[in-house]
């Protein structure tokens, strides 16, 4: 806080006066209040004392109140964009291009033939009736198979008719026929392959296959 201090000027003429409001004024607007007294004195000398009291204004010397000046935020700085990059796909097109390979063709499994283990001539009929197989299966009449008296279950048979060379492969399922001359019963289905089911008999030609 600023030191207070008071001056006291004694004038002895009007002019006096006149001069020591001017210097006032002066102090005011400069930012210092001067209070004047007048003190008349004895009429005879007509002295004016006049007691300065300069004082600082408050609110301008008040310490502690700093002056924030506005803060000038720094503009964002441009970033510099990634530069194009060509990928190497791109730079293979240039090579010469080769051409895909065809893909090699596969080849055909084919089936090796069955080996005939044995074969003959004999008479052949055909059944539709029957109610359990020889093995223990149920008779189907519209299955390929046939009964024979010695030849093991599930044998495969070609059973092949000379008179128009049709032929049918049968499974030995059941036992039969019990009628001499004759070596295989064929199921009703498989002997319809080879012959009319109204001849009721035939002789054919038989290969077992292994």
């Amino acid at each position: 806080m600023a030191g207070k201090h008071s001056r006291t000027r004694i004038f002895s003429s009007p002019a006096g006066i006149v001069a020591t409001a001017a210097v006032g004024v002066a102090l005011a607007v400069g930012g210092t209040v001067g209070a004047v007294q007048l003190t008349s004195g004895s009429a005879q000398s007509e002295q004016a004392t006049l007691e300065l009291t300069p004082t600082t204004a408050a609110s301008s010397l008040t310490p502690g109140s700093p002056t924030v000046s506005p803060s000038v935020s720094a503009s964002p700085s441009a970033t510099a964009s990634p530069s194009a990059t060509r990928s190497s796909q791109a730079a293979s097109r240039g090579k010469a291009r080769t051409a895909s390979p065809k893909p090699s063709p596969t080849a055909k499994r084919t089936t090796a033939a069955p080996k005939v283990l044995e074969s003959g001539s004999c008479g052949a009929s055909f059944y539709s009736d029957g109610q359990l197989t020889a093995n223990g299966e149920s008779f189907n009449p519209n299955a390929l198979t046939a009964a024979h008296k010695t030849l093991p279950f599930n044998t495969k048979v070609r059973v092949t008719n000379p008179a128009n060379g049709k032929s049918v492969v049968v499974r030995i399922n059941d036992r039969g026929p019990f009628i001499d001359g004759r070596c295989l019963d064929l199921s009703r289905a498989a002997f319809a392959t080879i012959a009319s089911v109204d001849v009721g008999a035939l002789t054919v030609r038989y290969e077992v296959l292994g």
